[in-house]
């Protein structure tokens, strides 16, 4: 039997197999569940090219014993038993850390901004999102543009096909013919063209409704997706992924399966920018909240400096630390904006910061600042971070100058729904390049 148990933390909370423990960002977790997450956890470890320590991280507690805390990836990682566990990015409203809704609901948006996943106009508020985690999110927009394409038809195509058949028709193909109907007078191996649904899009599609089937948790999900493989009968599975992806027809008439066919990269390549792997794991959607920040920044100023005064690049490559003796060193800040006026330059932080002394602010970071905004000639460098609450009483920005002229300003954007949190932030580029 599959079980459907599901266990939802944040960003920095663990897990601990000790029943005793009773702690608010401590989450008990059984022994079996704990042991395959930890396997999880130490595989990816030692294998993947990201730091193991953004991932989780298995350390010991006096008094507790082993605990698995999560870092700065979040996302759904699901078990071959069925357990899912789903971990959300730390968020914060103005009074309190956020609720689960409004942690998924901002996080959602924030995904919108990411190349790689195709739900530019989908309606999250028609989702009840305590219910659903967020690979059940996902499914859910595969499943509704994939009923829209059931409703309308599958597109058939002719194939090619060969057999020995009883019957000639097509060509035939004298080797195999002569080779195999020695015998046979009756039979002809032929070759010719079968107008069929069985095609590489509709295979793609057949192949990630098996896989969701697999790692849905969701009953209600289960039964669409089960409806939805029955309109697939007469397609085969995909035997190569990228084989079928390479032969996918790119043109109008086929346009209405973009969308489907770009949910089906996410879910059979697991396309969250990282690969990971693990014996127990059945499935594992995990996104870099250091990614997912930069790039939902970078989308929200593309709109709000529209002006085409404006010119603004991500992880701009334009310039190395040295060029003697050759190129060494490259600079690569995350957001460079430049107008007739001069260049501010971005790098964004998804770190938490303290309000006491430098603010947890590493000296990496400013030394890093400080090159940008001479290589740059830059008016200002802007550190951004996501805005906490520890961080409430800090007069935003706070600004840093040297006698040489390098100005470093560290800004928080706060990313609760009630404030235009990027507004403010292009409100400070606008004001740099404006000279105040």
């Amino acid at each position: 039997m599959i079980n459907r148990t599901k266990y939802t933390i944040k960003e920095y909370d663990s897990f601990t197999k000790n029943q005793d423990v009773k702690l608010p960002n401590l989450h008990y977790m059984p022994e079996p569940v704990f042991d395959c997450l930890e396997q999880f956890v130490l595989s990816n470890r030692q294998v993947s090219d990201t730091d193991p320590l953004e991932l989780m991280v298995v350390t010991s507690k006096r008094g507790i014993g082993k605990v698995i805390s999560a870092r700065n990836y979040v996302g759904v990682i699901t078990m071959n038993s069925g357990v899912q566990i789903e971990i959300l990015p730390k968020l914060y409203s103005r009074n309190a850390e956020s609720s689960e809704r409004e942690t998924k609901q901002v996080f959602l948006k924030m995904l919108k901004s990411l190349l790689r996943i195709p739900f530019k106009h989908f309606n999250f508020s028609s989702l009840n999102q305590e219910k659903y985690s967020i690979l059940d999110i996902f499914i859910r927009m595969f499943v509704e543009e994939a009923y829209i394409l059931v409703k309308r038809g599958l597109k058939s195509a002719y194939t090619g096909h060969e057999d020995n058949e009883y019957f000639y028709k097509g060509k035939l193909k004298f080797a195999e013919h002569i080779r195999l109907n020695a015998v046979h007078k009756e039979r002809f191996y032929i070759e010719y063209d079968v107008f069929s649904a069985d095609r590489p899009e509709n295979r793609l599609i057949k192949s990630t409704i098996r896989v969701l089937q697999k790692v849905c948790s969701s009953r209600k999900l289960q039964k669409d997706l089960y409806t939805l493989s029955t309109a697939f009968e007469s397609v085969e599975f995909s035997a190569d992924y990228s084989q079928d992806f390479a032969k996918v027809t790119d043109d109008r008439n086929m346009s209405e399966y973009a969308i489907v066919l770009q949910w089906c990269r996410v879910f059979l390549y697991r396309n969250s920018f990282t690969p990971f792997i693990g014996n127990g794991v059945a499935y594992a959607l995990l996104f870099s909240m250091e990614k997912v920040f930069e790039s939902y920044l970078a989308g929200q100023l593309k709109k709000k400096l529209a002006h085409p005064k404006y010119s603004l690049m991500t992880q701009h490559r334009l310039y190395h630390l040295f060029d003697e003796p050759g190129q060494r060193f490259m600079l690569k800040p995350d957001i460079v904006v430049t107008c007739a006026q001069g260049t501010v330059v971005l790098d964004t932080k998804w770190k938490k910061l303290t309000p006491d002394g430098n603010h947890g602010i590493s000296q990496s970071d400013m030394y890093q600042a400080y090159a940008y905004h001479k290589k740059y000639s830059a008016q200002t460098v802007i550190l951004v971070y996501p805005w906490t609450s520890e961080v409430a009483e800090i007069k935003d920005p706070i600004i840093y100058r040297s006698k040489d002229g390098v100005t470093v300003q560290v800004h928080f954007v706060y990313l609760g729904e009630d404030t235009d949190g990027v507004g403010e932030l292009s409100g400070l580029i606008e004001a740099a390049l404006a000279g105040f």
